[in-house]
C-alpha cells in the first residue's frame, strides 16, 4: 500500500514538473531568438549575416539540448516528448515570424549545415548535422533555400548530396537537389550569391561577408545583407 502511494506521488510530481519545464524552455528559446533578430533589425550589413548564422547555430544547439535531455530522461518519456514538441513549436513560430515574406535564402554548407569545415574534409566524408534538418525544414516552408559550397572534386559533391538525401531533406519538397550548388573557389560562391540575389545569406567566411557588405547601398538594404 505504501509502495503504491509512493509510486502515485512520484507520478504526480513528474506530471506537475512537465508544464514548468516546457514553459522555461520555451521562454529561454524565445529570448535567444528575439535577441538575435533585434541585432538583425539594427545591423543590416555584414553583421546581420553573422547574426543569421547565429540564429541557425542557436537553433541547432537548442535542438541538440532537447535531444540530449530526452536521452537522459528515458523514464520520463512523456515529459521529454512534450519538451521536443514545445521546441518544434517555438522553432516553427520563429521561422514564420522572421522568414515569412522572404523569397530566397542562400547558405554555405561547411560549418553550418555540415560537420566538416573545409573542402579537404569533403574529399573523405560529408556529415550532415542531424539537428539542422528540422531548422531547414521549417525555413523551407517560407522561402526557397539554396545551399552553396566550394569543393575540390566531383566526388565531394556526390558525398554532400548523398548526406542530404539520406537525411530526408529532398523528400519534404522544401529542398531540391538542383538548388545545391557547387563551385571551386570562394569567389565562385560569392558569384552565386550575387546572381541569386537572396533575401538572406549565411556564410562563415569573413572575406565573403565583407565583399557582400561592400556592394552598393541599395543592394545591401534591399536584401538585408
Amino acid at each position: 500500500m505504501g509502495e503504491s502511494s509512493s509510486s502515485s506521488s512520484l507520478s504526480l510530481t513528474q506530471q506537475i514538473g512537465v508544464a514548468p519545464l516546457i514553459k522555461r524552455l520555451s521562454k529561454h528559446l524565445t529570448r535567444k531568438f528575439a535577441k538575435i533578430f533585434f541585432i538583425l533589425s539594427n545591423h543590416k550589413i555584414a553583421g546581420s549575416l553573422g547574426a543569421l548564422a547565429g540564429f541557425v547555430i542557436a537553433s541547432v544547439f537548442a535542438w541538440k539540448f532537447v535531444r540530449a535531455t530526452a536521452g537522459q530522461r528515458r523514464r520520463q518519456k512523456q515529459t521529454s516528448d512534450a519538451a521536443v514538441e514545445a521546441t518544434k513549436a517555438v522553432l516553427g513560430k520563429t521561422a514564420k515570424n522572421k522568414f515569412n515574406g522572404a523569397r530566397k535564402m542562400t547558405c554555405q554548407l561547411l560549418g553550418v549545415i555540415l560537420e566538416e569545415s573545409s573542402p579537404e574534409e569533403l574529399q573523405h566524408h560529408a556529415t550532415l548535422r542531424p539537428s539542422v534538418v528540422e531548422v531547414l525544414l521549417e525555413i523551407s516552408r517560407f522561402c526557397d533555400i539554396y545551399l552553396i559550397e566550394k569543393i575540390f572534386d566531383d566526388e565531394s559533391g556526390e558525398r554532400v548530396l548523398l548526406a542530404l538525401e539520406n537525411s530526408g531533406l529532398f523528400k519534404s519538397g522544401g529542398l531540391m537537389k538542383d538548388k545545391v550548388l557547387f563551385c571551386s573557389t570562394d569567389n565562385g560562391r560569392l558569384s552565386f550569391v550575387r546572381q541569386l540575389e537572396p533575401d538572406w545569406h549565411v556564410d562563415t567566411n569573413p572575406d565573403t561577408l565583407s565583399q557582400l557588405a561592400g556592394d552598393s547601398e541599395a543592394y545591401v538594404h534591399e536584401h538585408k545583407i
